[in-house]
């Protein structure tokens, strides 16, 4: 693990991310004090599974059926 000062740091800071991405830790100073590491993140994308929730969710036949007046009503403030 290697050590930069701040200003290095601001200037290939493009440069140090790609380092950083292939897996280098990199410790900022400033005066010559440790101020923060940059370390590679972890990121992996969740996969998308289609159907986890059949035959768990009903939908009524009448779900898109006109809302009764009361509730529209409370809607529209006019309750």
């Amino acid at each position: 693990m290697r050590s930069i000062n701040i200003h290095e740091a601001k200037t290939h800071l493009s440069r140090l991310a790609e380092e950083v991405a292939a897996g280098e830790e990199i410790i900022v100073a400033k005066a010559g004090k440790p101020k923060m590491k940059l370390v590679p993140i972890d990121y992996k994308k969740k996969k998308i599974k289609f159907g986890i929730l059949k035959d768990k969710i009903h939908v009524g036949k009448d779900f898109d059926a006109p809302l009764p007046n009361e509730v529209l009503d409370a809607f529209e403030g006019r309750n």
